[in-house]
């Protein structure tokens, strides 16, 4: 599996990073040729499940995903959400962290990323290719 961290520094009080990097559907501006339906009703919170579709037409594919821990940032104190994709092609998890740090916080975000029926040569080519595309989306969430 093709593991990555992306780490940003940002300006914003942490709740409000945490607020942009978890509006799931905001996610598809910064990700190109991705749309993404949130599939359960708000708010956020363990169980609710999300559906990136990559692709034009019927070359695209789902990346059905699932919240598995929503702890948000308080005062002070560090926020915490790990998602599980479910997929038939994307498999993995995924972890984003925002804790306070001087005037604003820091952004942590780690994935463990697989393509189904790719062999595991290709792994690290994945993790690279999956830390350019979501360190993209986190810095334009953060800079929007």
């Amino acid at each position: 599996m093709g593991e990555f961290r992306i780490e940003r520094c940002s300006a914003l009080p942490p709740e409000e990073a945490w607020r942009r990097l978890t509006r799931w559907e905001l996610h598809a501006a910064h990700v190109p040729l991705t749309r993404i339906t949130v599939v359960t009703p708000g708010p956020n919170r363990v169980g609710t499940r999300f559906v990136a579709r990559t692709g034009a037409g019927p070359a695209g594919f789902d990346d059905p995903m699932e919240v598995v821990r929503w702890e948000p940032p308080r005062p002070g104190q560090p926020g915490f959400c790990d998602l599980e994709k479910q997929g038939r092609v994307v498999l993995g998890r995924a972890s984003i962290e925002v804790r306070p740090e001087g005037c604003g916080c820091r952004v942590v975000w780690r994935e463990e990323l697989r393509i189904a029926r790719l062999p595991g040569v290709f792994d690290e080519l994945t993790a690279r290719s999956g830390q350019l595309l979501f360190g993209r989306a986190v810095a334009g969430l953060l800079r929007d």
